[in-house]
């Protein structure tokens, strides 16, 4: 089987509309963004169309401001019988200077399928430098720990015994949400769930003034429709100093009967800003439950887990 091209940049001007609510541009957009590259990287490489199956560990390092400059690369580091892991990289400046800087980082993981919508193999990717096997063993290591997280967060109960703040929302998926494939695009899922984390962050702490700064173990079990009733539950799990770490559950299926199955689930961690910006402390949450109790402990083991992540990302 021949190999497409690895790694795909796309470039382009963060718009007015692409502004949350901090003023500068949401990171829900940037997840979009993200899953755009990453999905050109893996398309290109595997020469069919792929589906979003997993994305890790993304941090949020500084803002990208509307009218920057962005680039989004995606470069595929390693791949599987069927799947491709996919470092992406977004970088923004003012485009005067074309001095870009790193904002964020991830990897994510696509499924190449066939026309029936089933796993294929994809060509396999041959480290070509040190550079190149260093990618390789990163993602390779991210693999157990990615497993680890998934777990542990699939084993978690959710119940209405848990008395945590949070928020539901609930909508039609529109045919402008659709992918290359029919389904809702992941970047758009990606974005609702920010987009319900923020909701629930601002009701907790009274002011619209939060940003996202990380955002992890985003797993996608099962396509989503156009057309289908979407469920997007956030849930508070932990606040810590200045973060509020919330849990999203993405719940999709037809209208008529209103059965809703689980498509996605993510971590998102928020934190609170001043007027000038900068990070405030957040509104402490007392967990009241042996539920609440049980998921604040969850997140506080994600964030022991997201520190052993990054302790070996090996990225350059």
């Amino acid at each position: 089987m021949a190999r497409g091209a690895r790694e795909i940049t796309l470039r382009f001007l963060a718009a007015p509309t692409d502004a949350g609510y901090s003023g500068t541009v949401g990171g829900g957009r940037v997840l979009e963004w993200i899953d755009k590259a990453g999905y050109a990287a893996a398309a290109g490489w595997s020469g069919t169309y792929s589906v979003t199956a997993y994305v890790g560990n993304v941090r949020f390092t500084r803002p990208v401001e509307v009218g920057d400059l962005v680039e989004a690369t995606a470069r595929v580091i390693h791949t599987g019988t069927t799947s491709m892991h996919i470092l992406v990289t977004v970088s923004a400046g003012n485009p005067k200077d074309g001095d870009l800087r790193p904002t964020t980082d991830c990897i994510m993981v696509f499924v190449a399928v066939d026309e029936h919508g089933r796993p294929t193999p994809v060509p396999q990717l041959v480290p070509e430098d040190e550079r190149d096997r260093e990618w390789q063993e990163s993602a390779v290591t991210r693999i157990g720990l990615r497993n680890e997280i998934a777990a542990a967060m699939a084993a978690q109960t959710y119940s209405d015994a848990g008395t945590a703040p949070r928020v539901v929302l609930r909508f039609l998926a529109a045919p402008t949400d659709v992918n290359w494939g029919g389904k809702v695009h992941g970047g758009i899922v990606m974005r609702w769930i920010d987009e319900a984390a923020h909701v629930l962050a601002t009701q907790w702490t009274g002011s619209a003034s939060n940003v996202a700064v990380y955002a992890g173990g985003v797993r996608f079990y099962r396509p989503l429709r156009i057309g289908h009733l979407v469920e997007v539950e956030a849930r508070l799990l932990l606040t810590g100093t200045s973060s509020m770490h919330i849990s999203v559950h993405v719940r999709s299926g037809d209208p008529s009967t209103g059965d809703l199955d689980l498509t996605t689930h993510s971590l998102i961690v928020f934190v609170p800003l001043d007027v000038d910006g900068n990070a405030v402390a957040a509104r402490p949450w007392v967990p009241a439950t042996n539920e609440d109790i049980a998921l604040r402990d969850h997140a506080q083991a994600l964030v022991e887990m997201r520190n052993e992540v990054d302790a070996e990302r090996h990225i350059p």
